[in-house]
C-alpha cells in the first residue's frame, strides 16, 4: 500500500518539476538497476547464512523511505530516493520469493504466488486509492508523508510476525559456483525472461500517458486524477487475476499461460499506438495491463519454483530477479528516451516487439518439475 501510494502519485508529482516522460524513464529504469545490485548477492548470501528473516525486515526498511518524497526540490532527489528504496526492493524480494516456495508443497506453487500477488496487489488497490481521495484537497508532497504508516506497519510485522522453516547454512556455498551449477533449463528460461523485460517497462508511464492524453479534453487536475483511478483498476485486475492465474497453473502447462501473459502486454502496447482519448478504451488497456501482470507475476515465479532445486532457489530467484531488474532499466529508459526524442509510437512500438519476442522465445524452453 505504501509503495503504490507514492508510485501513484510519482507521475503527477514530477509534472511540477521539469522532466517529463524522460524523467519518469530514468527514475524507473535506474531504480531497476539500483534493485538489481543487491538481488543476486543478497539471494545467494541468504542460501549460504540459511536466514532469510533478516534481510527481509532490512529490505522493508529500505523501501519504507519513499516517504522523504515530501522534501525533495529537485527531481534528480526523487531518482536518488527511489535508487535506494528499490535496493532494499531487491534484497528483499528474491529472499521472499524463496521463503514463500519454501512454505508450502511442489503443487501448490502456483496458488501460493497468485495468492501473495493478490494480497500485494490489494493494498496496490488501497494505496492508489488513498491517494486519490486527497488529490487535489491537499498538496501532492504531503499525500508521500501517509506512505510512512504502511511502511512501518510492514516492518513491524516482517520483524515480529513472519515465522520461517530452519534451515542449515551452507557455508561451502559460492556465488559464481551456485549461478553455474543452476539447471542449464532454468537458464533458457531466464533468458526468455530477459528479452520480454527489454519490452516491459513501467507502468507508471502508462499513467503518464493516460494522463497526456486526456488533459485536452478535462485538464490536469481531472485528468491526473483519473490517470490514478485507471491505476487503481490496472490493480484491481491484477489482484482478481493473480490467485485464479496461479491455481490454473499448477493444472495446465506454466510456460504456456506465462507466453499468454506475455503476448497480452504487446497486445496492449500496439492498442496504445492507437492513441485513445476516451475513458471506456483507456479503462479496456488498464484492464489488459493488470491482466497481464497478474498471469506473468504468479508465473514466473511458480514456473521458477519447478525449474530450480530447493537448495538453490534464493540464488536461482536472484538471478531471474537481476534479468528482469536490467531489462526494466533499459525498457523503461529506452521507451522513455523513444517517447520524448522520436514518437510516443516508437516507444510503445520497440515495446509490443520485445515482448512478443520473449513470448516466442519461451516457447522454445523446454521445462520439466524438478523436486
Amino acid at each position: 500500500m505504501g509503495h503504490e501510494l507514492t508510485t501513484a502519485v510519482l507521475p503527477l508529482f514530477l509534472a511540477t518539476f521539469d522532466g517529463g516522460a524522460a524523467a519518469l524513464g530514468v527514475i524507473e529504469g535506474v531504480s531497476d538497476a539500483a534493485s538489481s545490485l543487491l538481488k543476486l548477492w543478497m539471494s545467494y548470501y541468504s542460501d549460504r547464512l540459511g536466514k532469510r528473516k533478516p534481510i527481509l525486515v532490512a529490505g522493508y526498511l529500505l523501501t519504507a523511505m519513499m516517504g522523504t518524497f515530501a522534501f525533495v526540490t529537485a527531481w534528480w532527489q526523487l531518482l536518488a530516493i527511489r535508487a535506494i528504496a528499490w535496493i532494499g526492493r531487491g534484497a528483499r524480494g528474491p529472499v521472499r520469493d524463496a521463503l514463500l516456495s519454501e512454505s508450502v508443497p511442489p503443487e501448490a506453487h502456483g496458488r501460493a504466488f497468485g495468492f501473495e500477488g493478490a494480497m500485494d496487489t490489494l493494498g496496490a488497490i488501497l494505496g492508489p486509492a488513498i491517494a486519490l481521495s486527497l488529490v487535489g484537497f491537499i498538496a501532492l508532497r504531503h499525500i508521500f508523508l501517509i506512505a510512512f504508516i504502511p511502511g512501518a506497519i510492514t516492518v513491524f510485522i516482517a520483524w515480529f510476525v513472519i515465522q520461517y522453516p530452519p534451515r542449515m547454512p551452507q557455508e561451502h556455498l559460492r556465488l559464481f559456483a551456485s549461478l553455474r551449477d543452476l539447471p542449464p533449463m532454468f537458464w533458457r528460461f531466464t533468458g526468455a525472461v530477459g528479452v520480454f523485460g527489454l519490452g516491459n517497462f513501467a507502468h507508471t508511464l502508462l499513467v503518464l500517458r493516460a494522463v497526456y492524453l486526456l488533459t485536452p479534453q478535462y485538464g490536469p487536475v481531472v485528468a491526473g486524477r483519473y490517470g490514478i483511478a485507471l491505476y487503481i483498476l490496472h490493480n484491481i485486475l491484477y489482484a482478481a487475476v493473480s490467485y485464479p492465474a496461479g491455481a490454473l497453473g499448477d493444472r495446465v502447462n506454466k510456460k504456456t499461460l506465462l507466453c499468454v501473459g506475455y503476448a497480452l502486454f504487446g497486445v496492449m502496447c500496439l492498442l496504445f499506438l492507437t492513441n485513445p482519448t476516451s475513458i471506456p478504451m483507456l479503462a479496456l488497456l488498464f484492464i489488459l495491463a493488470g491482466v497481464y501482470v497478474g498471469i506473468v507475476d504468479a508465473m514466473e515465479r511458480a514456473l521458477a519454483a519447478d525449474l530450480l532445486p530447493i537448495g538453490q532457489r534464493a540464488v536461482g530467484y536472484g538471478a531471474l530477479a537481476t534479468a528482469n531488474s536490467f531489462g526494466d532499466l533499459l525498457s523503461s529508459v529506452i521507451v522513455g528516451l523513444l517517447w520524448a526524442r522520436v514518437s510516443i509510437a516508437a516507444g510503445f512500438g520497440y515495446a509490443a516487439v520485445l515482448t512478443l519476442l520473449g513470448a516466442f522465445f519461451l516457447l522454445l524452453v523446454p521445462t520439466r518439475r524438478l523436486r
